[in-house]
């Protein structure tokens, strides 16, 4: 899912439940085209079969790797509104690798081995849109994507960049069986602004946030792709989070701004701390003599 407005939490996932159409539609993320995750192999699938059924491998939110073990995705995708429970004691909760059609069975389903949510998430203002899943089984080298940070140009105005997803093509509920991917800009801080300066709408914050689209509309992120990436110059740089409609003109998405919440990423990551831990052994091993 992706948050419209909080008190649609609960509707959307039930959404997420029903079977989509046996033949799946030519456009997709919405204003998109069809992909392989081969060419954008840090994209996963969330998905509970218990909670969202066996149509498209239960599939109901996106996440990317950042780490062989390692997961991010958007907080309301953990939430119990969604899950029906916390993530801890939803048992079959996967992660799905390397599956273009949620109809097949290609890839791997990995099971969950620990979830943070962020505490400071405020369902009311959609703000620190972030959860970070640590996998049962590490993944292969290769698979995980780099956390853009403060200050890289990617976060630029008008940077091209792309979203990525399984969620609604129409914005009526018409998921998709296989993976695609939207092409969108990044957008400025002041646009955003403009248009979601609070209310029924939304408030969009600089600090947190970011949004993407285009003004005119047609392209976005929808339905079921919450958590997914936006990615420009090999980066990631938001994981969409929510907005008004979908790819409606002056509603552009709004998403997850990552360089505000990479640090608490890396915190929760068992593959940063690995990283770390590695390096400390190689500072204390003793010099060798010449």
């Amino acid at each position: 899912m992706r948050a419209l407005g909080c008190s649609l939490t609960a509707a959307l996932a039930l959404l997420l439940a029903v079977p989509g159409p046996a033949v799946a539609d030519e456009r997709l993320v919405v204003g998109g085209q069809e992909v392989k995750t081969s060419d954008a192999p840090w994209v996963v699938a969330l998905a509970s079969r218990q909670r969202f059924g066996v149509t498209r491998s239960g599939q109901f939110c996106g996440g990317v790797v950042v780490g062989r073990s390692t997961i991010v995705t958007a907080a309301h995708c953990l939430t119990s509104d969604v899950l029906g429970a916390e993530p801890s004691a939803a048992s079959d909760l996967r992660v799905i690798v390397g599956r273009d059609d949620l109809r097949g069975t290609a890839g791997k389903e990995l099971a969950v081995k620990e979830a943070w949510v962020n505490p400071d998430f405020s369902a009311g203002t959609n703000s620190g849109d972030v959860g970070v899943l640590t996998l049962a089984e590490p993944l292969p080298d290769g698979r995980a994507i780099a956390m853009a940070q403060q200050g890289e140009p990617v976060y630029a105005a008008n940077t091209p960049a792309m979203v990525y997803g399984w969620g609604d093509t129409e914005g009526n509920g018409s998921y998709s069986d296989t993976l695609r991917a939207a092409s969108v800009l990044v957008l400025g801080d002041e646009l955003c602004e403009k248009a979601y300066p609070g209310g029924a709408d939304g408030a969009y914050d600089r600090k947190t946030m970011l949004c993407a689209g285009w003004p005119e509309g047609g392209k976005d992120a929808c339905q079921g792709d919450s958590g997914g990436p936006l990615v420009a110059d090999g980066r990631l740089v938001g994981l969409v989070s929510w907005g008004a409609g979908c790819a409606q003109p002056g509603r552009p998405g709004v998403y997850t701004r990552i360089s505000a919440v990479s640090a608490m990423v890396t915190a929760h990551s068992v593959d940063a701390k690995q990283h770390a831990s590695q390096g400390l052994a190689q500072l204390a091993r003793p010099a060798v003599p010449s």
